[in-house]
């Protein structure tokens, strides 16, 4: 590592409570300022990463019809989530350090940007072609002064191939990094066909140690509980934590999102990012379709299933690293009688998570160590 104490700046969707956001924004973060450098996370927040209570997609909003009812069901729902926003606002205030200036466009990075030795931009759908973060030049650090060290963490495309139309422009951005990483096998395939260079390395929450997610967390929960994390209202989902809740005698909690679990015992509105994080440590078993909560999982050495979601670049990222680790069969493809809580042998899942996290590792010590030829 260099011996000077470098200034880092990281850029990423940090602020859009979102509890894998979030806790990847942080988890970056503390790592770098564990190396004994000065972290900030740039305060980013452009019109399209700030809640607006009346938004409304394009496809809902031209149809006076299907606005009203959009609106009708969605925005008491966003109403609801206020507490869950306030957690959120609080865990943002309180353990990410961020730039004590706001920026709100590309324009205002650009003619007054912050100052770093290192940028990192990522991790997380920074550069998704399909969201307009993934058409803003500021994820791709082009506000960064000229000699200072340009780089990617665990950055994701989230699709397969970049759209025809941005092709050229995305490469041009992507040319300038002196150093990129990406989260999944399929970004990497999106660089090698564009002839750029990068690593694989793991998400963010992985470099930090179980230890140290565990100060983190603010309560347990005696009661034994199935956890539920849904973000799509997955019926084989529902119909798994109902038949194992009966089978073991244990209580189902659940995450509520934009749709009711009438289904669960316990159905939280105003979880934070801490309380997502207890709610993990503390069960018996977990049901999903997120990757972070299959990190967390992982990362607490708990017991889970997966299920599938209808987006298959999604899937993907999860069932390679399923596949990895060699526990795929906590794939849930069908459910039936012989459905059964099974134990991880965590010895070997953790050897192999060691394996990656030390490529991650490495890869952090080599942006760092480049500074010397950008001073």
């Amino acid at each position: 590592m260099p011996k000077s104490r470098l200034k880092i700046k990281t850029i990423t969707c940090h602020d859009v409570y979102n509890f894998g956001a979030s806790l990847q924004a942080y988890a970056l973060m503390t790592y770098l300022k564990k190396l004994g450098h000065d972290v900030e996370i740039i305060n980013y927040k452009p019109d399209y990463l700030t809640f607006n209570l009346w938004a409304i997609g394009d496809k809902w909003s031209k149809n006076p019809l299907l606005r009203f009812a959009y609106y009708s069901y969605v925005v008491p729902k966003r109403l609801l989530m206020q507490s869950r926003r306030k957690k959120f606002d609080v865990f943002t205030r309180n353990k990410l350090q961020l730039t004590a200036q706001k920026y709100y466009s590309f324009d205002e990075l650009k003619k007054n940007p912050p100052q770093a030795n290192v940028f990192f931009a990522g991790s997380d759908q920074i550069w998704n072609p399909l969201l307009p973060n993934g058409k803003d030049p500021s994820f791709f650090l082009e506000f960064a002064e000229k000699g200072t060290v340009k780089a990617s963490y665990a950055a994701s495309f989230a699709v397969s191939d970049i759209p025809a139309d941005l092709v050229t422009n995305t490469t041009r951005m992507l040319s300038q990094f002196n150093h990129i990483s990406i989260r999944e096998t399929s970004g990497m395939d999106i660089l090698n066909k564009y002839g750029l260079e990068g690593e694989l390395v793991v998400d963010p929450v992985f470099l930090l140690q179980k230890s140290e997610w565990k100060e983190q967390v603010p309560y347990h929960i005696e009661e034994p509980y199935i956890f539920v994390y849904d973000q799509e209202n997955n019926r084989m989902m529902r119909d798994a934590a109902v038949f194992l809740a009966k089978k073991y005698g244990w209580k189902i909690y659940a995450i509520e999102a934009l749709y009711p679990m009438s289904y669960a015992d316990k159905q939280i509105k105003d979880a934070g990012p801490e309380d997502f994080l207890a709610l993990i440590q503390s069960c018996k078993v977990c049901l999903t379709n997120s990757f972070h909560c299959i990190s967390f999982s992982l990362i607490f050495e708990k017991s889970f299933f997966l299920f599938k979601r209808t987006h298959l670049q999604v899937n993907s990222r999860m069932v390679d690293l399923l596949t990895y680790l060699g526990i795929q069969a906590h794939i849930v493809e069908e459910i039936d009688d012989n459905l059964v809580v099974k134990e991880i042998e965590y010895t070997t899942v953790n050897e192999r998570l060691y394996t990656r996290r030390i490529i991650s590792y490495e890869f952090i010590e080599k942006v760092l160590n480049s500074t010397q030829s950008h001073v």
